[in-house]
């Protein structure tokens, strides 16, 4: 690791240059013959008490990314840095102490929740398996995080399939906060949900950031969702990032042809707004036989010359705003 990336430079979590390939066997020996390239050379870096949203269409690899940073999936490459910590190169004992630094919060609150196991036990495992509280401790601890979700303590004694999807995903909230994390993982946390119940969530994600100084990475596809919670936003296409800046900037002045065909989506009330950034047409190209050149430029309608020939590099603009964009034709 070199040393400027070692010191993280004020950023609670530093990822650079990312990579996780899944192998494609075939034949009676199950040789590789390829990868998929889920995630191919992602960097992003997300400071104390802030948020970063993560987004793009289902199978760009947003997931696979967060799930690489905390090692429930192998990574291949590159660096992951929490807290001045290298995680990927962390042996079990550093790992153990790190998951009680970083927590997920899942996408279905129906599938995340174990049917068979109280709110209470599903609260209280995690400070089981990490030996933070037990016996009356944990379950006062249980009902005191209950009440900070907007959930009863009385509810410590329930099943998961007593409550709606909102509430579940609550429990899977108060679940995530056992441990007193620094990072939190929320990984489409909303999708599942009632639009009535996704302002509730994002409300209460709101609060329990300010009260507890959390840090979030926040994976979604939903831009609007996005663009009320997230300070950054990193939009991401077959595994690379293709723009990343503040919020502001990036719903003012989106750049890539990408991220303003992704913005043309977002339901406007006012007929005026509607459909102002084009939209594209096409499929997501196979991840076993990728393009050559920029990875869009079978959708994007201002491909041409060198789109075809090579991959783009993540640059910043010349304005040194912190707005960089992965296009030939953008700078």
């Amino acid at each position: 690791m070199n040393q400027d990336f070692a010191s993280t430079n004020g950023y609670l979590l530093k990822v650079e240059d990312l990579k996780t390939y899944f192998p494609i066997k075939k034949g009676l020996l199950r040789r590789t013959v390829g990868f998929i390239r889920a995630v191919d050379g992602v960097s992003f870096g997300i400071k104390t008490g802030q948020t970063l949203g993560l987004v793009g269409e289902s199978g760009c690899g947003k997931t696979t990314v967060a799930r690489s940073i905390v090692r429930l999936v192998p990574a291949t490459d590159g660096q992951v840095v929490f807290d001045e910590t290298d995680v990927l190169q962390a042996n079990r004992f550093k790992l153990r102490e790190l998951r009680r630094k970083i927590s997920i919060i899942f996408q279905d609150p129906f599938g995340s929740l174990n049917p068979r196991m109280t709110v209470g036990n599903i609260i209280g495992e995690p400070m089981k398996v990490h030996k933070a509280a037990g016996g009356n401790e944990l379950t006062e601890r249980a009902g005191e995080l209950l009440l900070k979700v907007g959930l009863s303590a009385d509810h410590i004694d329930r099943y998961p399939h007593e409550f709606s999807g909102g509430q579940r995903q609550r429990i899977g909230i108060a679940r995530a906060l056992s441990l007193e994390p620094r990072l939190v993982i929320c990984d489409e946390p909303v999708s599942a949900l009632d639009v009535s119940i996704q302002s509730q969530i994002l409300n209460l994600l709101k609060d329990l950031q300010e009260e507890f100084g959390l840090t979030f990475l926040f994976i979604a596809h939903d831009l609007a969702v996005v663009e009320f919670f997230c300070d950054i936003v990193a939009v991401m296409y077959m595994g690379k990032i293709v723009e990343r800046a503040s919020s502001e900037e990036l719903y003012r002045n989106s750049l890539h042809p990408y991220t303003r065909a992704l913005m043309s989506a977002i339901p406007q009330v006012e007929p005026s707004l509607r459909g102002q950034r084009g939209a594209f047409g096409g499929e997501v190209p196979s991840a076993l036989k990728p393009p050559g050149g920029c990875a869009f430029s079978p959708r994007c309608p201002l491909a041409e010359g060198d789109c075809l020939k090579r991959g783009p590099t993540l640059r910043e603009k010349s304005d040194g705003k912190g707005h960089f964009v992965a296009c030939w034709k953008c700078h």
